[in-house]
C-alpha cells in the first residue's frame, strides 16, 4: 500500500477547502478537497491520531476562510475558529468508527449522512450556531451552477460535493494502489458532475424585463410596483456607537433618503441598527426627542414606509421571557432587541426582533455562563438580546410588499428564511452592518450567500449594508444593482413581489431531514446489534 505522510494529507485537505471558498476563482477544487483526508482514513490510523489530523484540516479551512472575524473581535475569532473546527470533527470521527466496523460502502454512505446531519443541526438556533462554512455555500459566487437549490437548498450542494469527492477518491485509490482505472466509476463521476450543471441551466428563470434596467416601473399582478430606495450611509461602525454622534448619523440618513425620494417612492431601506442611541423604547418612539427629525422626514413623504434597523427595548411588569432582566432597584423587567421596524408618519407599523443571534456578541448560551467574566472582559455579551419564535412577514401599509426581514447574518440560514416565504413573504430585505470586518472577503461572502437565498425562494432581495455592499438581487441570484464598499449612496429600484412557492419553501430541507433519519436508524440498529450480541453470549 502506498502511504503518504499524515501531515501532507491533512494540510492538503484544509488548503483545498480554503482555496475553493468564495471569493476564490478555484471553486471546482471543492470536488476533490476531501480526497486527501479520505486517503488518510484508508491508510489505517489510530483513532486519536486521525482526530488530530482531521482537526488540523478543519482548522486550516476555518482560519483561511473566516480569519476576517478577527477585525471585529480577536478573542471571538479565536473562539469561533477553534470551536467550529472541533465541531466539524464530529462527523469525521463517527465515520472513522463506522468505516472500521462496517466496511467501505457503509462507511462512506455514513460519512455523507453524518456530515449533512451535523450541518443541519449547526443551522439550528442551538446557542453556538456558526454555519458560515456550510459546504453548499461554496457555490455562492456561481449561482448559475446551482439553480436546482430551489428544490434542495444548500444541502443538495453538500450532497453533490460529497458524492463526487468519494467517487474521485475511489478512482484515485484504484489507480494508485491497483494500477487500474474504473471506467464505470469514471462515467458515473462525469455524469454526476455534468448533469447538475445542465439541469441548473434549464432551471434558470428568464432574465428580468428589460424595462428594469431602463428604470421603468415593472407591472405585476398587483399593479405597477413603486420605487424602493436602498440607503448605504457608510458610517464607521466604531464611530457609530460613540456617544453624541447619533444626530449627525440620522441627518446623514435623512439627507441621502431625501436625495433619492420622489412621488413614486413608497419604501426606503436603512441598514442594521441605523437607529442606535443607547436603545429606543418601542412603546414610545413618537415621544423620543432624538427621533423628531425622522418623523419630520416621514411627514414630508406620507406615502413612504421606512424599513430600518433599530436597537430597541421594552418594559414588562414580570419576567416576560428567559432573556428578560430585572431593572436595578425596580420590580420591572426589560428585554432588549436588535430589531427591524417599519415606520411611517404615524409611528411604528410593524417590528421584528432578530432571532439568530451572534454567539458571544449578542447572546451567550446557558451552558457557557461560567465564562461570563471572560466574555465581559473582551467586550462580549453575558446577557442576551431577545428574539421572536415566529417568522411573520412585515407588511407595508399599502399592502404591496410582505417583507421577510433578515438582520445581520440571518440571511445565511436558508430554511429559516424560507419559513417567511411559506408564511406569505413576497420580498426579502437584508439589513446589515458588515463594517466591523473591514474590506475583507467576509462582507463579500455575506453578500454572495444572499444569492443562494434568492434561488431557494425565487424572491427578489434588497440589501442595505451600512458600509457596503448594498445591492439588488433577482430570483436567479444575479446582482443587478450594487453600491461599492466604503462609499455612501443610494439605489433606486423597482422590484415586483413574487407569489409562487418553490419546492424548497413548501417542504423545507428534505435532504438533511432524511440524513438525520438515517443517522438515527444507524445508531438504533447498532444498539440493537449490541443488545442481541450480549443476549446471545448470555
Amino acid at each position: 500500500m502506498k502511504k503518504f505522510h499524515p501531515f501532507l494529507l491533512s494540510a492538503l485537505t484544509g488548503l483545498l477547502l480554503y482555496a475553493a471558498w468564495p471569493e476564490s476563482p478555484l471553486t471546482p477544487l471543492i470536488f476533490i478537497a476531501f480526497v486527501p483526508l479520505l486517503w488518510l482514513d484508508r491508510q489505517g490510523i489510530r483513532r486519536i491520531k486521525f482526530f488530530g489530523w482531521t482537526y488540523l484540516s478543519m482548522l486550516i479551512w476555518n482560519i483561511g476562510a473566516t480569519w476576517w472575524v478577527w477585525n471585529s473581535t480577536g478573542p471571538g475569532a479565536c473562539g469561533a475558529i477553534l470551536a467550529n473546527s472541533l465541531l466539524m470533527c464530529i462527523p469525521w470521527m463517527l465515520f472513522h468508527w463506522v468505516h472500521k466496523r462496517m466496511g467501505h460502502a457503509f462507511g462512506y454512505s455514513a460519512l455523507i449522512v453524518f456530515w449533512l446531519s451535523f450541518e443541519y443541526f449547526h443551522l439550528s438556533n442551538w446557542g453556538l450556531s456558526w454555519p458560515w462554512l456550510t459546504i453548499g455555500n461554496v457555490f455562492a459566487s456561481h449561482p448559475g451552477w446551482v439553480q436546482w437549490y430551489e428544490y434542495t437548498g444548500v444541502s443538495g450542494g453538500g450532497l453533490w460535493i460529497w458524492l463526487l469527492n468519494i467517487l474521485f477518491f475511489l478512482l484515485l485509490w484504484d489507480f494508485v494502489q491497483h494500477k487500474r482505472l474504473g471506467r464505470r466509476k469514471a462515467l458515473i463521476a462525469a455524469l454526476l458532475l455534468i448533469i447538475p450543471l445542465v439541469g441548473s441551466r434549464i432551471l434558470t428563470p428568464p432574465s428580468p424585463d428589460q424595462d428594469y434596467a431602463s428604470g421603468k416601473t415593472l407591472a405585476t399582478d398587483k399593479g405597477p410596483t413603486s420605487d424602493i430606495v436602498i440607503v448605504q450611509p457608510n458610517i464607521d461602525p466604531y464611530e457609530k456607537i460613540q456617544t453624541g454622534t447619533f444626530d449627525a448619523q440620522l441627518q446623514k440618513l435623512i439627507r441621502l433618503s431625501d436625495s433619492a425620494t420622489d412621488s413614486s417612492t413608497t419604501l426606503v431601506i436603512w441598514p442594521e441598527t441605523a437607529l442606535e442611541n443607547g436603545g429606543f423604547d418601542e412603546d414610545h418612539l413618537k415621544d423620543n426627542y432624538f427621533l423628531n427629525p425622522l418623523w419630520d422626514f416621514l411627514r414630508r413623504h406620507p406615502r413612504i414606509n421606512l424599513l430600518t434597523g433599530i436597537d430597541s427595548y421594552r418594559f414588562f411588569n414580570d419576567k416576560h421571557s428567559p432573556t428578560a432582566f430585572q431593572i436595578p432597584q425596580s420590580n420591572r423587567y426589560a428585554e432588549t432587541y436588535n430589531a427591524a421596524a417599519i415606520l411611517d408618519s404615524g409611528g411604528l407599523v410593524r417590528i421584528y426582533h432578530k432571532t439568530m443571534l451572534v454567539p458571544g456578541v449578542e447572546t451567550l448560551p446557558p451552558f457557557l455562563h461560567f465564562l461570563d467574566s471572560w466574555f465581559e472582559k473582551f467586550g462580549g455579551s453575558t446577557g442576551s438580546y431577545t428574539g421572536q419564535p415566529n417568522r411573520i412577514a412585515l407588511t407595508t401599509t399599502d399592502n404591496l410588499y410582505h417583507i421577510a426581514p433578515a438582520v445581520c447574518y440571518e440571511s445565511i440560514y436558508g430554511e429559516f428564511m424560507s419559513r417567511y416565504v411559506r408564511n406569505g413573504a413576497d420580498l426579502i430585505a437584508i439589513i446589515t452592518n458588515d463594517g466591523w470586518w473591514g474590506n475583507t472577503p467576509g462582507h463579500r461572502q455575506h453578500r454572495d450567500y444572499a444569492r443562494l437565498r434568492a434561488i431557494e425562494t425565487r424572491r427578489w432581495i434588497i440589501r442595505s449594508a451600512n458600509t457596503g455592499i448594498s445591492c439588488v438581487i433577482d430570483p436567479a441570484g444575479d446582482i443587478l444593482q450594487s453600491l461599492p464598499w466604503d462609499q455612501q449612496g443610494t439605489i433606486t429600484t423597482h422590484v415586483p413581489p413574487q407569489q409562487e412557492m418553490t419546492f424548497y419553501v413548501r417542504f423545507g430541507d428534505l435532504i438533511s431531514k432524511i440524513a438525520i433519519l438515517l443517522t438515527v436508524l444507524l445508531f438504533a440498529w447498532h444498539v440493537i446489534t449490541i443488545i442481541k450480541t450480549q443476549n446471545s453470549r448470555g
